[in-house]
């Protein structure tokens, strides 16, 4: 099917950072700056506390034990995974993050064996840790990002082309699709756009509502250079997790993203493209760029 070539500004998710929100974030981080060398017991004058490392040690602290942070993530994606099942969309979930490489195996109403490994922002270099299991027949990433002052369509991008592209091509790793959906999704802190004319979701029996996810389809193969490169997304209904996510909560095809990667050589370099098309308009998308990681 021919698209229609829009705008990138578009952008890789329908949500945004609102600048409101960005504004404040700002301010704050100014302010707190300012009076950091006033705040606590440490006896220090201002030159002495910003030599001293404090500031640096503690928001490094900070962040770590927020990173850390699974409960959260967990009880969201048990919440949905619960919800699911009794729909007799699923049979069975079982949580394996303690053990194993990925965090959770689902078994389909047909026997399917699908595996969800979780993420936070896909920002980060963690975004790229992982490995497909052997039993998995499809292998999923869930983004749940934590911080409200992140900027979705740049984590999007970011885990989509820099960080999971590049490990497709680069490792021969296989991922089947991307859901990015969380606790923050639909709230003041990051109203959801699909909540604007109408109510689409699914008020949960915990009281939340969530709005569909962002779901996005990868290549049904490795993207390679000589062999490969080119391969065709995966179709919603071909992933029977995320079709009976989509389904369950009211999706529309308006919430589904096709990730194109196409691949070759420039040489001795493996360069790569990306493209996303949604409804079949293309939102946002690379030039053709090296792949900065070792190819196997």
């Amino acid at each position: 099917m021919r698209t229609k070539r829009v705008s990138l500004k578009v952008g890789s998710i329908p949500c945004g950072l609102l600048p409101e929100t960005r504004l404040r974030i700002e301010t704050y981080m100014d302010d707190l700056l300012k009076a950091a060398p006033a705040i606590g017991s440490h006896g220090l004058d201002d030159d002495e506390f910003w030599r001293s490392g404090i500031f640096r040690s503690a928001i490094e602290s900070i962040r770590g034990t927020q990173s850390a942070s699974m409960a959260e993530k967990r009880s969201f994606v048990d919440e949905v995974l619960g919800y699911l099942k009794e729909k007799s969309r699923i049979t069975s979930f079982s949580f394996t993050g303690s053990g194993d490489r990925h965090d959770y195996q689902v078994s389909m109403d047909d026997g399917t064996q699908s595996v969800i490994e979780s993420k936070g922002c896909l920002d980060g270099q963690n975004t790229t840790i992982f490995q497909r299991p052997q039993n998995a027949e499809e292998f999923v990433v869930w983004s749940l990002c934590q911080n409200p002052g992140s900027d979705p369509q740049h984590n999007a991008w970011s885990g989509i082309h820099t960080r999971i592209g590049g490990k497709l091509i680069a490792e021969k790793e296989k991922v089947d699709g991307l859901i990015i959906w969380d606790m923050l999704c639909g709230t003041a802190g990051r109203p959801c756009p699909k909540l604007k004319n109408d109510l689409r979701g699914i008020k949960l029996p915990s009281g939340r509502f969530l709005p569909p996810p962002c779901i996005y389809l990868f290549p049904r193969t490795v993207p390679d250079p000589r062999n490969n490169p080119s391969p065709r997304p995966w179709s919603i209904d071909e992933i029977k997790l995320l079709y009976a996510i989509w389904k369950e909560f009211q999706g529309q095809p308006s919430d589904l993203t096709e990730i194109h990667i196409d691949t070759r050589m420039n040489g001795a370099n493996v360069e790569r493209k990306t493209t996303l098309i949604r409804a079949g308009v293309m939102v946002t998308g690379s030039n053709w760029t090296e792949l900065k990681r070792a190819s196997r």
